[in-house]
């Protein structure tokens, strides 16, 4: 399973934010048929019918609506039992309502027709990670980066950090969160994390540049507000301290960080 480590963890979801698994990309027809219900694009050939409805799957499993997703799904294999993404959001599917087994089998499928497919290599990475198997996983993310038409390879780098945080400490997840943000300066899982990192090495100007980078991109979180906090409090900056201790309480008096703050433990 993932680690306690993992930032943002209840904040940023897969798929939100920055996300984690990758579905395929949402098209205007798809969004259309969403909102309002009335299926477009039932004619045409079977590889179209069965994007069509993968992508609605998609959007569906993004609501949380996974019977429908699962639904969506059956039709686009039906359409074309060899449509390597709707396997891979199967997958997704069932990891999400932790049906690891069915999982595995759809991720499997995914890649015997389609295995040099970022998306679904990056998918499964996300999988194995998911069900503790950190060390495997980083494979398929590479396996995913080597692909020149990846279009998301902040996605990948972000994923493989996140399943290297406990390894060598932390120095692989240092080096794939830097590289994530040199694709995506303002990736958020790759800000904070890195700064979290950063912070533990001791390298707290570096680290105070990341957290702050967050928190100007979006409403600062308490996670990130703490972090902020605990690095002006090691670089003896007690205005700075006292300013982000007044945002904790005012935002977040019932956090853990701010109980933190009040028990004086900063560590």
């Amino acid at each position: 399973m993932l680690k306690s480590k993992f930032l943002l963890a209840t904040f940023i979801a897969c798929g939100a934010l920055a996300g984690c698994a990758q579905n395929p990309p949402a098209s205007g027809t798809q969004a259309n048929t969403v909102e309002t219900g009335t299926l477009i694009g039932e004619v045409g050939d079977p590889r179209n019918r069965a994007k069509i409805h993968t992508e609605l799957a998609s959007a569906y499993f993004e609501r949380g609506n996974m019977g429908v997703a699962l639904e969506e799904l059956r039709i686009a294999i039906a359409a074309d039992p060899n449509y390597a993404p709707a396997y891979s959001v199967l997958g997704l599917v069932h990891m999400d309502l932790r049906e690891n087994e069915v999982a595995q089998r759809h991720f499997e499928r995914a890649l015997a027709l389609a295995p040099n497919d970022p998306d679904i290599n990056n998918n499964y990475g996300w999988f194995l990670c998911r069900t503790g198997r950190e060390e495997q996983s980083i494979s398929y993310f590479l396996a995913a980066l080597k692909n020149p038409l990846y279009t998301k390879p902040a996605r990948s780098y972000v994923n493989a950090g996140l399943c290297s945080l406990d390894k060598n400490e932390g120095r692989d997840a240092i080096g794939y969160f830097e590289r994530a943000l040199r694709s995506e300066p303002e990736n958020l899982l790759a800000l904070l994390n890195l700064a979290s990192l950063q912070y533990k090495r001791g390298q707290l100007e570096v680290a105070r540049n990341l957290v702050r980078h967050f928190n100007k991109l979006i409403e600062p979180t308490a996670e990130s507000l703490w972090l902020e906090l605990r690095i002006a409090r090691k670089l003896g900056d007690n205005a700075s301290e006292g300013a982000l201790a007044g945002q904790l309480r005012r935002r977040f008096a019932g956090s853990p960080e701010y109980k933190s703050l009040l028990k004086g433990q900063f560590e």
